[in-house]
């Protein structure tokens, strides 16, 4: 057991500092034999706010990570971007959208068949998992985001995946009434 709030707030950033993964609140305290973490993990979160590194939680789970305004002084200089296709960023977006999810509900979505590769590559890069399987029949396999996928995009929880409205004022969605006339040509006079 820990004594004072000191020595807990210690143990509790030198937990996190060896972890190998992100580490949810209850496995810190099961780590420190049950010790309430939370006011620590705050106490940290403004300790390390603005410093070089901060502490953060994506999913649910907390870890230290180089603050964003550093990490170009960290990339190397053989950075390999994962190059997906646009067929695993669809499902991709699928998946973080509409989860659980099987692969019929995203071929139904796309309206194209998915290969079987599209998900093993989603599931390489630790962003997609099975997350069981649905009761219906044939029990087929349904697919969920990953504690990664959030910290790879910086996001907290799926609610904070951008709405449609987001999307449309970013440019990445066309109207569909000016993508039917775009195709169409109607209303061009």
């Amino acid at each position: 057991m820990i004594a004072g709030d000191d020595d807990l707030l210690r143990a509790v950033e030198a937990t996190l500092f060896a972890a190998e993964t992100p580490l949810s609140a209850e496995e810190i305290a099961r780590h420190l034999g049950g010790a309430p973490v939370a006011a620590a993990l705050e106490a940290l979160v403004a300790h390390y706010a603005g410093r070089g590194v901060e502490l953060v939680s994506r999913g649910g789970r907390w870890h230290f990570q180089t603050a964003p305004d550093l990490a170009h002084l960290l990339r190397r200089e053989r950075e390999e971007p994962r190059r997906l296709s646009r067929a695993a960023i669809e499902a991709l977006a699928i998946i973080a959208y509409h989860e659980p999810v099987s692969r019929a509900e995203i071929e139904a979505i796309r309206g194209v068949q998915t290969a079987r590769g599209t998900l093993d590559v989603l599931m390489e890069a630790g962003w997609v998992r099975v997350a069981g399987r649905r009761e219906s029949p044939g029990r087929p396999t349904i697919y969920a985001t990953t504690p990664a996928f959030l910290a790879h995009f910086g996001l907290e929880t799926r609610r904070d995946l951008p709405g449609i409205d987001e999307l449309r004022a970013a440019g990445l969605l066309d109207p569909i009434d000016d993508a039917y006339a775009a195709l169409t040509g109607e209303g061009a006079d």
